[in-house]
């Protein structure tokens, strides 16, 4: 069934990205309407998330969502062909400098990014980066191993070192021994195991569980952390600003820097929340239930 699956979806991305819209518009009256995938997940999310939009607003929410999930899977299928030239047009960057300064004073540093826009052609990062600096994305593999191997192949076609999350912390030491430099790449929206949560902050409205790998990391080797803000420009167009989240983090207090990106994270969502991925059970724990001793 895979083998199948990447045999179309290698000769349908042939295609130019304007027709395979055509095909994306086709797509969502399927999603959408006849299968309506996930469709209570999202709901409740957008319900629970904005309480104060009127139930129009957030159908249209809705509505707008699917649309660009659909755009997200073929924009995502067609990097299989894309160039550099153009995946260097369709993602920029603001803010590298701020990177390379660090680098400068022979720093590492963290990224943290989020399921927003199209967070998989920002693979194409290393493009912008001088030759010298690797660009190291964090990844989980996947159990199927064909979906795996293509998902690497896609996020590593244009020079990205991907890292597997539970070899991270090797890598990371391995490379401060040799006194290489890289950036860390990290989508830090997911949902903690239940058994690993150590933080809760308000966002969206609701009581939610935080990932704090990233801080620990980023305060035990002093690396500065940037935030990646992904606008949508307009179809197929995206820009990636790097905000500074904290460029000293030995100095900042426990969670400050989970806290300030959940602020930023939070505020990009609330401007356009239809480029946010609404399918996943965000809230599936519930703070009162889950035993911890780090609240907030």
């Amino acid at each position: 069934m895979f083998y199948l699956f990447y045999a179309f979806i290698w000769l349908i991305t042939w295609l130019p990205l304007r027709v395979l819209y055509f095909i994306s518009d086709f797509f969502f009256l399927i999603v959408y309407y006849l299968v309506g995938y996930r469709k209570k997940v999202v709901r409740i999310n957008l319900e629970k998330s904005f309480p104060n939009k009127t139930k129009k607003e957030k159908k249209r929410i809705e509505r707008r969502f699917y649309r660009f999930f659909c755009d997200l899977f073929v924009e995502t299928m067609y990097e299989m062909h894309i160039g550099e030239k153009e995946i260097s047009h369709r993602m920029t960057y603001s803010n590298i400098e701020g990177i390379l300064e660090q680098y400068g004073k022979g720093k590492s540093v963290m990224i943290m990014t989020a399921h927003y826009g199209n967070w998989e052609w920002t693979l194409g990062f290393p493009l912008f980066m001088p030759g010298a600096y690797a660009s190291n994305p964090i990844y989980k593999q996947l159990k199927n191993k064909g979906f795996d191997k293509l998902i690497y192949s896609l996020r590593s076609k244009h020079g990205a070192e991907l890292i597997e999350k539970k070899d991270l912390l090797r890598v990371m030491f391995q490379l401060k021994k040799e006194e290489k430099l890289a950036n860390f790449c990290m989508i830090s929206d997911q949902t903690p195991n239940g058994k690993n949560i150590h933080y809760w902050t308000k966002f969206l409205n609701q009581d939610t569980p935080v990932l704090s790998g990233t801080e620990v990391l980023a305060r035990k080797f002093d690396y500065p952390v940037y935030y990646g803000e992904i606008t949508r420009i307009k179809r197929g167009y995206y820009k990636c600003k790097l905000i500074p989240i904290s460029l000293e983090p030995t100095q900042t207090s426990e969670f400050e820097i989970i806290e300030n990106y959940m602020r930023l994270l939070e505020k990009t969502i609330v401007a356009n929340p239809e480029y946010w991925l609404w399918t996943h059970r965000r809230w599936k724990y519930q703070r009162n239930l889950i035993s911890n001793n780090s609240l907030t």
